[in-house]
């Protein structure tokens, strides 16, 4: 047995049972919502049981009872409530059933008084009236079926151990109800009775100016992020958010799992491209690039690759090159694989056969080509991982802590600081897999 191998099993043999103990008290606290409609339709297979692993992995931990300001007072993390938004309706920034969108704020401290980090949920997207009418009946689509506190963990942490360079600053969730990325706008669709709305970038407007107001507006240093299809929204607003802030000494933004690939998948199809094409035709997402949709076809330009060609404001994209979620959407859809013969390798790349881990590794290279001009942009960085994962900002164990998802002897989190504080030029690309012996699990 490789030396990697051994190191492997054992720190899998130890967070293992760490995680389990998070789990229990964890799930009295949270639900799971059929929350991923990236096929068009209500929760997918595969879309669940990454869910589930996620839960059962503990990758979801402690809660406790802190007060609402952010101070320390405990060594678990805090509930934050959910604030709705203001004058939504007037605004006509509405969630796609048409209740009003919210946020999770938690008020910084010490010296962290004067400095935001605003995140973006994540949680896929609808593409047509079915998939959006099913979302709007979710927490995904509806403030009414949010949770009224959600555990602020990860890089919302207030806990120095855990948050080491953002732990008091003013921090911010921004829930996702409009199911494209903060990034459409249309007036309403009705469709056989249903109204739905679909209003993300007016959504986006409503929550900064709410938040302007309190305090936002002062901030010394600020940093936008999400995960998932909070990460592409953070790539199609980073702009926005600096405009928001002229007097800020520093504004950046950290996209986590957002770069999403315009590959073809295992049957040769552009699932990914024919997908979004849906979701920005829906939408009207096009008309968030117009430069972009006089060169080429709208549904391209909500790709990454694109939208950071014209990103002025520095950006740190933080990726798996070897995306989990990725590889089952994307790369290998279920309606792309009616045999069945990726079922195992999309659960666990230690169950991929020597096939698999070439398109695996030509699904990195892709992402790697895609990227490569980052290497060149001073101000901007980069931490791509080698582990089968996705969204690595958000839990506690996967953005910092001494024995997860570590390059040079580096988490994320401190990584992520350097970056944003200017201590170290951070362009990290990890090796292939399985190099990495710090990937704690290669299932979820």
């Amino acid at each position: 047995m490789s030396l990697i191998t051994q190191t492997r099993i054992s720190l899998n043999s130890l967070v293992i049972n760490i995680m389990k103990q998070e789990m229990l008290v964890e799930m009295k606290h949270q639900k799971l919502h059929k929350s991923w409609t990236c096929r068009g339709g209500s929760a997918t297979s595969s879309a669940l049981l990454g869910l589930i692993l996620l839960v059962s992995s503990g990758m979801m931990v402690l809660v406790s009872s802190q007060t609402q300001d952010g101070a320390l007072d405990s060594s678990d993390p805090i509930l934050v409530n959910l604030t709705l938004v203001k004058n939504a309706k007037e605004t006509g920034a509405l969630c796609l059933d048409g209740t009003p969108p919210g946020y999770h704020f938690l008020k910084g401290f010490d010296s962290g008084t004067n400095n935001w980090l605003i995140h973006i949920e994540g949680g896929a997207w609808c593409s047509d009236v079915q998939s959006c009418n099913d979302r709007k009946d979710t927490n995904l689509g509806s403030s009414k079926r949010m949770e009224h506190q959600v555990p602020f963990i990860g890089i919302l942490s207030n806990l120095p151990s855990d948050n080491p360079d953002f732990f008091n600053w003013n921090k911010v969730k921004v829930r996702y109800c409009d199911g494209a990325s903060f990034s459409g706008d249309v007036k309403e669709a009705k469709t056989n009775g249903t109204t739905l709305y679909y209003r993300g970038e007016r959504i986006w407007k409503a929550v900064m100016e709410e938040l302007l107001h309190k305090g936002l507006a002062t901030a010394k240093k600020a940093l936008l992020t999400g995960c998932s299809a909070g990460g592409l929204a953070t790539y199609v607003h980073c702009d926005d958010f600096k405009a928001l802030l002229p007097n800020a000494e520093t504004v950046k933004c950290m996209a986590d799992g957002g770069f999403f690939l315009d590959v073809k998948d295992i049957s040769g199809r552009r699932y990914m491209h024919d997908f979004f094409s849906n979701v920005v035709h829906l939408q009207d997402v096009g008309k968030r690039f117009p430069n972009c949709i006089s060169k080429m076809d709208a549904a391209k330009c909500f790709f990454p690759e694109e939208i950071i060609k014209s990103i002025n404001t520095p950006v740190f994209i933080l990726n798996s090159a070897y995306d989990s979620w990725q590889i089952r959407n994307v790369l290998a859809p279920e309606s792309s694989d009616p045999s069945n013969l990726w079922t195992n390798c999309t659960s666990n790349i230690n169950k991929c056969n020597s096939n698999q881990m070439k398109v695996l590794e030509g699904f990195r290279a892709t992402l790697l080509d895609n990227i490569s001009d980052v290497k060149q942009k001073k101000d901007w960085g980069m931490f791509i991982a080698s582990c089968f994962v996705h969204c690595q900002s958000i839990y506690k164990i996967t953005w910092h802590t001494p024995y997860y998802q570590r390059i040079n002897n580096k988490s994320i989190a401190e990584s992520v600081g350097d970056w944003y504080f200017d201590r170290r030029d951070v362009k990290i690309v990890d090796c292939s897999y399985p190099c990495n012996p710090t990937c704690l699990s290669d299932g979820y």
